[in-house]
């Protein structure tokens, strides 16, 4: 089985240090920031050998485009795959309970 080379948006970046900004000064838990971070980190990449095992986004921004989604703690990671080029693409990553 080869793998996919997962690549992240400028965007999806930004996000994940608004994120761990958010947890760590506002609400004042670095081990919670970290914890969080590491689990997002981790499902993105395993993402190379898994690429389809987010269920495709049906609502929403990014509905119905064959972009996919993958829930991590409190946040949804948007992705999609480009199967020729075996490339996954980290869009944007989202807390959960917003509506995009």
């Amino acid at each position: 089985m080869s793998k996919y080379k997962v690549l992240v948006s400028p965007q999806a970046y930004e996000e994940l240090e608004a994120i761990y900004k958010y947890i760590a000064l506002s609400l004042l838990s670095s081990g919670a920031a970290n914890s969080t971070l590491e689990a997002i980190k981790n499902a993105i990449l395993s993402l190379d050998e898994m690429p389809n095992r987010g269920a495709i986004r049906k609502v929403g921004r990014y509905a119905n485009m064959g972009y996919r989604q993958l829930f991590v703690k409190n946040y949804t990671v948007i992705y999609r795959i480009d199967e020729k080029d075996k490339i996954v693409i980290i869009i944007t990553i989202r807390y959960t309970p917003s509506t995009f």
